[in-house]
């Protein structure tokens, strides 16, 4: 089973958690991206993380799924 990376570029930070997880497409909906966060699917910096709303910003790494996310912010 590989384990991806993909890149994820903030227009700005820092962002919620289950918001990442909605727009990169990973859940259907705010709702199911917070429940994915509830149950503990989520790792941040690879730590579980339950906040739905944690705040993440450029240089954190987001795991889910079998991918890893390196969050960057956009250069201007």
């Amino acid at each position: 089973m590989s384990n991806s990376i993909r890149e994820v570029v903030l227009q700005k930070q820092p962002v919620e958690l289950y918001k990442i997880l909605k727009f990169e497409g990973l859940c259907s909906s705010g709702g199911e991206a917070k429940a994915a966060v509830d149950a503990g699917l989520v790792k941040v910096n690879g730590v579980v993380e339950t906040q739905k709303r944690k705040q993440v910003n450029a240089g954190d790494t987001l795991s889910y799924a079998n991918e890893t996310f390196i969050l960057t912010l956009q250069q201007l």
